[in-house]
């Protein structure tokens, strides 16, 4: 084939309007580069925040594998009453469970495994698993109604992250990422951070579409660090190469991917510009970021023993506010292993120990530097787990609890909610959300407001119809809104 035949065959769409439409071209590369964040103006797209927040930024303590809220935050004397007896099927009837569970009509009701106590001002009730969380109750926001549509982890950790159970929609920190741009050109907006405790048997896996930027540009997707290590690969520029050759390298491969962007118009272009520049800050920025030299040693041991340990719960939750303090926007950590189905008696008291005391001392330090105020602190799974047990009553080693989507807590701090507070209540059992139900649309509705953002009017335009983080549905949460 004649080479100038064959290049016409590999012609695309694109390429055909990008090369030989000139009007149509520059105003699609003019649309395109605004949206993108690269022509003159802020970083964000217009209209956002569209009220003064309450929050500018946003630390997400996601618990993988939905922790038993019957046994850490969620009392229930009547469970207690109940040990050993059937469910009532008023209680269960028609739900559906996960296939672990099956039908719950039979299933022994089981007491939470440590005593609960009261604590502050508020009163909270908090179990002996989460002591340190316990000091720091009339600091916290409990939501005690919190209920979802999914029963199984993937779909509920998607839906809860990004609105829906099928991957492949935008994640919070990438909605946040695209509505308000970021503080800092050094460090990603939004950054991902995970986790697991030693020893545990939970099978969780950190899928990437939990912090992915599904059909926004993928400037926005969060950004994982890495747990050993670095915390971001080649921070150092290989032998006989100093930072004036790089950044020459960096200029004239920013020349050639300009080319193709005017050529083609292709979003992704703009993004591999971008995260060339972003990369290179961070050779300078991460470093620094990654060294706790400069904390004091009170911090330090108030995060306690694993602080110092890259991919520790607690080492995350310090480089957490390390990272909002230079500007990043939202940060997401995930520490896998709260899925105690046949491992409450064991594995719950390790998941506890390893995220408890790290967690309070994240609420604190934020509060001793002035950051808790405007910084909107999430500590919480997909979903809670079953009153009742999974497994043999007579088996306690290997007590368990299964999914639970119809009740469960989590708590929030700083950033604009009320501090001292347990919102909505389950029932006696702690089975279903009957006080204030709060759905998870409604959740990142109140997320998203207590950012200065209307849920209803960020949104994304594909596949010929506006997305949202809420979908079709969400009410804020009024009562938690300080």
């Amino acid at each position: 084939m004649h080479p100038l035949d064959q290049a016409r065959g590999h012609l695309t769409r694109r390429e055909f309007f990008g090369r030989t439409a000139t009007g149509i071209g520059a105003a699609a590369l003019a649309h395109l580069l605004s949206r993108d964040g690269l022509l003159a103006g802020p970083p964000a797209i217009t209209g956002f925040p569209g009220f003064a927040p309450k929050a500018k930024r946003v630390i997400y303590l996601f618990m993988n594998g939905g922790p038993t809220h019957v046994d850490i935050f969620d009392w229930k004397p009547a469970l207690r009453e109940m040990h050993g007896q059937p469910v009532p099927e008023s209680y269960v009837g028609g739900k559906r469970f996960s296939t672990m569970t099956g039908v719950a009509d039979g299933k022994l009701m089981l007491a939470p495994i440590e005593p609960f106590r009261q604590h502050g001002q508020s009163g909270a009730w908090v179990s002996d698993l989460m002591p340190h969380t316990a000091a720091i109750a009339d600091e916290l926001c409990f939501i005690k109604s919190m209920h979802t549509d999914a029963v199984n982890h993937a779909p509920a950790i998607s839906f809860l992250l990004s609105g829906g159970q099928l991957p492949g929609r935008p994640t919070l920190g990438a909605w946040l990422s695209y509505g308000l741009g970021s503080e800092t050109e050094n460090l990603p907006a939004f950054v991902v951070m995970t986790s697991v405790s030693k020893g545990t048997s939970c099978g969780q896996i950190f899928y990437e579409f939990y912090w992915g930027s599904g059909f926004l540009p993928s400037r926005y997707q969060g950004v994982q660090f890495r747990s050993s290590g670095d915390p971001v690969l080649y921070l150092s520029n290989p032998s006989g190469v100093d930072r004036g050759m790089k950044r020459d390298m960096l200029d004239d491969l920013a020349r050639l991917n300009e080319q193709k962007l005017h050529d083609f118009g292709d979003p992704e272009i703009a993004t591999r510009i971008a995260q060339y520049e972003m990369a290179f800050r961070m050779q300078d920025s991460v470093p620094e970021l990654a060294d706790f030299r400069d904390e004091p040693a009170s911090v330090l041991e108030s995060y306690g023993p694993d602080v110092r340990e890259p991919g520790s719960f607690a080492h995350n939750c310090l480089m957490a506010r390390r990272l909002i303090e230079r500007g990043s926007r939202c940060v997401q950590l995930m520490h896998a292993g709260w899925d105690q189905h046949n491992s409450l008696t064991t594995e719950l008291y390790t998941q506890c120990r390893d995220t408890d005391r790290a967690s309070a001392a994240l609420v604190m330090d934020l509060k001793q530097r002035g950051l808790l105020d405007d910084t909107l602190v999430i500590w919480g799974g997909e979903f809670g787990r079953t009153p009742f047990i999974q497994g043999k009553l007579d088996d306690r080693p290997r007590w368990g609890r299964d999914h639970h989507p119809y009740a469960f807590t989590v708590w929030a701090a700083g950033g604009g909610v009320k501090p001292g507070l347990s919102f909505g209540a389950s029932d006696d059992l702690g089975m279903n959300a009957v006080e204030n139900p709060v759905h998870v649309h409604d959740f990142q509705a109140t997320v998203l407001h207590l950012m200065g953002i209307d849920h209803k009017r960020l949104t994304y335009r594909f596949q010929g119809r506006d997305f949202r983080l809420t979908d079709v549905h969400g009410e804020i949460v009024r009562g938690v809104i300080s």
